[in-house]
């Protein structure tokens, strides 16, 4: 005796969303190019960032690493002043722009690593730190860029308007005239 196939059962996408279920997995394949990670997307707003300071002072920035760590080694904290009754007085080295008692990014200055190799200096972003001060897609734009400036400018020994002038700077109006 022959067996007949079972007839195929099949769900409809209105029976899922009846039960509260939506779309499960992502939408895109991660096969396709338009798919990328959070982490992929914060190197890309990176470089983004990086390149009109990099177009600018190309010659200077040509033994300058930039390097993203997902978040700040805990042994960063021991670099800092902190003071336990108030983190916010928390005082940091030049190299390292931070909130409060969170490293942003830190400047690393060229030298000798534990195994005796010559390193490069390098600016190290910190990405879950930087996204989670950011409230908008926008918002994390502009802080990476601006934290970059700060750190090309203590890097260069300069001025951050002078790496960045077309930076404004958030604390003045523009509509206000300058200051004597």
């Amino acid at each position: 005796m022959a067996s007949r196939p079972l007839p195929r059962v099949r769900r409809s996408a209105r029976r899922a969303e009846l039960r509260g279920r939506g779309v499960r997995g992502p939408i895109l394949p991660t096969t396709v190019p338009a798919w990328r990670t959070r982490a992929e997307r914060f190197d890309g707003l990176v470089l983004a960032a990086l390149a009109p300071i990099n177009q600018r002072w190309h010659e200077q920035l040509r033994s300058l690493d930039v390097a993203v760590d997902d978040v700040p080694p805990v042994r960063a904290v021991d670099i800092a002043r902190v003071r336990r009754d108030d983190p916010a007085a928390t005082s940091w080295p030049p190299e390292v722009i931070a909130d409060a008692a969170v490293p942003l990014a830190r400047l690393v200055q060229a030298g000798v690593d534990r195994r005796g190799d010559v390193t490069r200096a390098r600016i190290v972003l910190f990405r879950r730190p930087l996204e989670l001060r950011a409230k908008q897609p926008e918002e994390l734009t502009d802080l990476i860029h601006e934290v970059l400036v700060e750190q090309v400018a203590t890097y260069l020994g300069l001025d951050a308007a002078t790496i960045d002038p077309d930076g404004e700077d958030e604390d003045e109006d523009p509509s206000d005239p300058p200051q004597d």
